[in-house]
């Protein structure tokens, strides 16, 4: 039996996998080492999972996480898994867990379109181009938090039409000093900013969130999808809370580029179980 855990910024799902068949499942918060210490990290998976969990020595743990792209961030987590689990782990990218959920083992360029957003070529079994996405400041353009933060933005300085401001406000219970407070003293800001893009979702008719959310998804095909244009025979791919939201206006923007999504996927542990159990 195996563990397969898939994190973003927001939250963490978990099976507990005995060949094909999950034994059991569960969900944590998310478990992004840029934004939590080992300590915080053994401290939920110890809280949060079931002791379903921690019965028995496992054969594998294969982690997927956000923030998980280099040496010293995949350290801090693999220490924090091994410490509670006392058993043998691997820490890959969430990125290579959107695209082995996505296409499993066959070439795809896959996409996340969740908290953040990242974007990938993918051989079948490994990562062979990636542009940097840049986090929620320099880039995840068409992220839930990119979109958070333009919307935020424009309310701020009265860009944002008047009834859709003042509903959002009263919807969060929030002031224009919350609004700062949340973005630039409080921990993981970026999960803040995306919360806030779930009420774009819901005012859909409005052809302000329409316009703000369109510009937002051509950012991303032009900072990112561009990039593989020797790839367009690839068929493309999105996982992500964000892309299901949008994702009419995801497939029109697409469209725009020439482009056709072939899949758009709220998750990707199914895939990730395929992968790991075939």
């Amino acid at each position: 039996m195996k563990i397969i855990a898939d994190s973003s910024s927001t939250r963490t799902e978990w099976s507990l996998v005995d060949c094909d068949t999950v034994v059991e499942h569960a969900y944590t918060q998310g478990l992004n080492p840029y934004f939590l210490s080992r300590r915080e990290i053994s401290h939920s998976i110890r809280l949060e999972l079931p002791e379903t969990f921690f019965k028995h020595r496992w054969e594998h743990i294969f982690f997927y996480g956000a923030g998980c792209a280099n040496e010293d961030k995949n350290k801090i987590m693999e220490m924090s898994l091994v410490a509670q689990f006392k058993t043998p782990v691997t820490i890959e990218s969430d990125l290579l867990g959107a695209a082995r959920g996505l296409f499993v083992n066959t070439p795809g360029i896959a996409c996340i379109l969740g908290t953040g957003s990242n974007s990938c070529v993918y051989d079948g079994s490994k990562i062979t181009r990636n542009v940097r996405p840049a986090g929620f400041i320099l880039g995840d353009e068409g992220s839930g938090a990119d979109l958070g933060k333009q919307f935020v933005a424009d309310c701020l300085k009265n860009l944002a039409p008047v009834k859709l401001h003042h509903e959002f406000f009263e919807k969060f219970s929030l002031t224009s000093d919350a609004v700062m407070d949340a973005v630039y003293t409080a921990t993981s800001p970026n999960r803040t900013l995306s919360r806030y893009a779930t009420f774009l979702a819901d005012h859909l008719d409005n052809e302000y969130v329409v316009n703000l959310v369109t510009r937002s998804f051509e950012r991303f095909f032009d900072r990112n999808i561009a990039a593989y244009a020797e790839f367009r025979h690839l068929p493309l791919g999105f996982v992500g809370s964000t892309a299901i939201m949008f994702a009419d206006l995801l497939r029109k923007v697409a469209y725009t580029r020439g482009l056709e999504i072939s899949k758009i996927a709220r998750a990707s542990m199914p895939g990730l179980i395929k992968f790991h159990t075939d």
